[in-house]
C-alpha cells in the first residue's frame, strides 16, 4: 500500500513497517517493561516515562513492581509508601492518578485493565498517549501512541511542519500513525516508532546514516532533518527565592513538615522553608523571624551551608540551605514530625529536599 501525505512523497506503507519493524527486532533495548506484555506493568512504565529518561526509570520500575506486583498491591497500599517508591522521579501527580485509577480498575473492571479506548481513557491520568500505548503494546491494538519522540520522528518522515508544541497538532500525528501502522503488529510498530526517536532520530543531531527508514525519510532527501520538527520554545521560568533549614532538637531529632494535599509537590514531607520576597538586610535575623512569623516555630538559626537550584517546568527554586535548633517545647501534630535519621527514611521528599539532607551530612562528617 501507498499513501501520499500532505506536503510530502508518495510513502510506501509496507517497506517502511517491514523496515521499521525489523529493526526494532534486531536493535530493541532490554528493558524490564518488555519482558511481559503485562497491561499493569506497561501501565506503570509509560507513566514513569513520561518526562523522565529511561536510564532514571529503569530501577524505578523494577523497585515499584518488586512493591506492588499487581493492581491489588498498588490499590491497597498506604499512599506514603506509594510516594516512597516514587520518590526523585518528581510530577508526583502522575503516581497518584495512577493509584487512584488502578483502584477504579479493581472496582469496576475486576482488577483487569480495560481494552477499549473509551474504558481505558476514561482512567484517571491516562491521556491519549498511554491509552494508545497499552492499547498497542498489551492488547496488540491499532491505536496511535503519540508522544514527543513519536511526532519528531513523523515530523520528519512525513515532513510535516506543524508546531509540535500545539495541541491541536497532536490529530495530525495520530491521523498519521493510524495511516501507517501494522495490523499485523501494532505493539512492535510503536514501540519502534518511540525507540527509533529515542536512540537514532533525536532531537539535535540525528544519525540519518545509521537509520533504518531513512530511504523513506522526506526531511533526510530535503535537507531540512535538522529544522524539524518545529517547536515554538516555552514561557520563561519563574525564579523562586526560598530559605530551607535542617532544625533539630536537645534530642537531636529532625523536624520535617507535610506539603498540604493539593498542588505542587502535594503530600511530600519537607524542611521548614519560607520565600523570601526581596534582599533582607540581617538575613539570618531576619530569615529567623520568618519562621516565627509564617510557620510559627521558634528557633535559633545558626548558619548557611550551602544553596541548591532545583528547575520544575515553569518555576525554579534557589533554595539557601540553613541550619539551626528548635525549642524543646515545639509540640508535633499531622503535619510536623520530629525525626530520627533512621526514621526520616520512611518518609517521601522532593528531590530538593534530597539533596539538602544530603547537605547537611556531608557538613556533619566535616
Amino acid at each position: 500500500m501507498i499513501i501520499e501525505h500532505e506536503n510530502s512523497e508518495k510513502i510506501n506503507i509496507n517497506a517502511f513497517q517491514d523496515d521499521l519493524i525489523s529493526w526494532f527486532k534486531a536493535e530493541q533495548r532490554d528493558l524490564p517493561w518488555r519482558k511481559d506484555q503485562d497491561p499493569y506493568k506497561v501501565w506503570v512504565s509509560e507513566i514513569m516515562l513520561q518526562q523522565t529518561r529511561v536510564d532514571t526509570v529503569i530501577p524505578y520500575f523494577n523497585r515499584f513492581i518488586e512493591w506492588f506486583p499487581t493492581i491489588d498491591d498498588l490499590a491497597n497500599a498506604d499512599e506514603d509508601k506509594v510516594l516512597k517508591a516514587w520518590e526523585g522521579l518528581g510530577y508526583y501527580s502522575r503516581v497518584r492518578n495512577l493509584q487512584f485509577a488502578v483502584k477504579e480498575v479493581r472496582e469496576k473492571y475486576n482488577g483487569e485493565v480495560p481494552n477499549t479506548p473509551k474504558e481505558i481513557a476514561e482512567l484517571k491520568g491516562v491521556g491519549p498517549y498511554t491509552a494508545g500505548a497499552i492499547l498497542s503494546i498489551a492488547y496488540g491494538l491499532p491505536e496511535p501512541a503519540v508522544d514527543g519522540n513519536v511526532m519528531r520522528v513523523l515530523s520528519r518522515i512525513l515532513l510535516i511542519w506543524e508546531d509540535i508544541a500545539k495541541t491541536s497538532s497532536r490529530k495530525t500525528f495520530e491521523q498519521a500513525v493510524r495511516d501507517l501502522i501494522s495490523h499485523e503488529d501494532p505493539s512492535s510498530f510503536n514501540q519502534a516508532l518511540m525507540e527509533l526517536g529515542a536512540l537514532i532520530c533525536t532531537p539535535t543531531s540525528p544519525s540519518c546514516l545509521l537509520c533504518p527508514v531513512r530511504e523513506h525519510c522526506q526531511a533526510f532527501f530535503e535537507g531540512v532533518h535538522e529544522e524539524l520538527p518545529v517547536k515554538t520554545k516555552k514561557k520563561k521560568t519563574r525564579d523562586v527565592q526560598l530559605a530551607a533549614t535542617v532544625l533539630t532538637n536537645s534530642a537531636g531529632k529532625l523536624l520535617i513538615h507535610k506539603r498540604p494535599s493539593n498542588g505542587l509537590l502535594a503530600n511530600l514531607w519537607e524542611f521548614p522553608n519560607v520565600e523570601i520576597y526581596h534582599n533582607l538586610q540581617n538575613e539570618r535575623e531576619e530569615v529567623a523571624n520568618l519562621f516565627s512569623q509564617e510557620l510559627h516555630l521558634n528557633t535559633q538559626l545558626d548558619r548557611i551551608i550551602g544553596q541548591i537550584e532545583h528547575v520544575f517546568s515553569h518555576l525554579v527554586w534557589n533554595i539557601k540551605v540553613y541550619i539551626g535548633t528548635l525549642s524543646d517545647d515545639f509540640q508535633e501534630s499531622e503535619d510536623w514530625k520530629l525525626v530520627s535519621f533512621k526514621e526520616i527514611e520512611d518518609f517521601a521528599f522532593p528531590v530538593s529536599y534530597q539533596k539538602m539532607f544530603q547537605m547537611y551530612k556531608n557538613f556533619l562528617e566535616e
